[in-house]
């Protein structure tokens, strides 16, 4: 697997720390996803009016597009505490149970990858989210009892890149759920302004553009190649961010205008040249690649899927004649190839 692909949307420590910075800390500075922040408004004005917690929110879509940005948001408009934390580091209920006793009143706890979480601790949830308490066993044997512990009303916000894993009691649960989207050219540049302008970058308009094609309609992508291009201007002596500037940064990143780098190029390329376009089964197609399954479906295909590149059938994947025209590859003489 390569572990240096420029677009694992995974946040390492340097990355988080200066995305912190980038991140928009109010509804107003957060660009895109215009219907989800119109009913986000109108249901947080709401539950401040009433004095009452928000209800439980569910953020679901592909990584990197703001769902840990929209919990801190949420917070902050609330006026209240964040708690963050992530499904695997959740190792046993009473972890949990510790989590939610020491959650104050009307605050947001925010549970990332919120479909990684084991069985015991989703069960712990349920009373939690819906009755504001949880059920503690005191002693073990036949002098074992139960006590019902009453919990702080407070407003859980689960991100998940899975909503389909999440077990049906848990989903039921959310009282808001979200599906975020990708980001049109627009609102990429819109943000690749903004973060420059934080970062103290100077970016040429004819740059924008071309930056904003190759961010594969994600915000976090976006940052990650303001932040690398900046490097290449500061080498160059460069005082502002220019497109011949980008052009060569993006090559020297092998980063293609639609956004495809070699591991996106690697996928078509097998698909294509050893398997004549496919279908192809995915565990097969990750292990003629050498990348892990569950990247190349939650972190690759879904902009393959996005391009018109490639489609998922009951019997596999498939590259589509856009993907073969991206390649410059004849056409197969088949009739199945969409």
């Amino acid at each position: 697997m390569n572990d240096e692909r420029f677009f694992d949307l995974g946040e390492s420590e340097v990355d988080a720390e200066c995305d912190n910075k980038l991140r928009p800390k109010r509804l107003e500075d957060y660009i895109g996803q215009e219907d989800l922040k119109a009913s986000l408004k109108v249901f947080m004005k709401a539950a401040t009016l009433r004095g009452e917690a928000l209800d439980h929110i569910l953020l679901y879509g592909p990584p990197g597009l703001g769902k840990t940005t929209l919990a801190n948001i949420i917070a902050n408009e609330l006026g209240v505490n964040l708690r963050q934390t992530s499904g695997p580091v959740i190792e046993s209920a009473a972890d949990m149970a510790a989590i939610l006793t020491n959650i104050g009143r009307n605050d947001v706890l925010f549970i990332d990858e919120i479909h990684r979480l084991s069985r015991p601790c989703e069960e712990i949830l349920y009373g939690a989210m819906e009755d504001f308490a949880i059920d503690m066993v005191l002693g073990k044997g036949p002098s074992a009892r139960t006590m019902k512990l009453k919990l702080e009303p407070f407003t859980l916000v689960g991100a998940t890149t899975r909503a389909g894993n999440l077990s049906s009691p848990l989903r039921d649960r959310f009282g808001i759920t979200y599906r975020l989207e990708m980001y049109n050219l627009d609102e990429i540049a819109k943000i690749i302004r903004r973060s420059a302008n934080i970062l103290g970058v100077k970016i040429a308009e004819d740059a924008l553009p071309e930056l904003a094609r190759r961010s594969r309609g994600t915000p976090r992508i976006a940052n990650r190649l303001i932040k690398r291009i900046r490097d290449f201007a500061q080498i160059e002596g460069k005082a502002e961010i220019t497109k011949a500037l980008t052009l060569n940064a993006c090559d020297a990143l092998k980063i293609d205008p639609l956004g495809l780098d070699s591991t996106d190029i690697l996928i078509l390329e097998t698909l294509i040249d050893k398997f004549n376009g496919g279908p192809v089964g995915l565990d097969t197609l990750a292990g003629a690649t050498n990348e892990a399954a569950i990247t190349i479906e939650d972190v690759i295909e879904p902009y393959l899927l996005r391009l018109g590149y490639l489609v998922k059938t009951p019997r596999g994947r498939m590259a589509t004649q856009l993907a073969y025209m991206h390649l410059k590859r004849p056409l197969p003489d088949r009739n199945d190839i969409l």
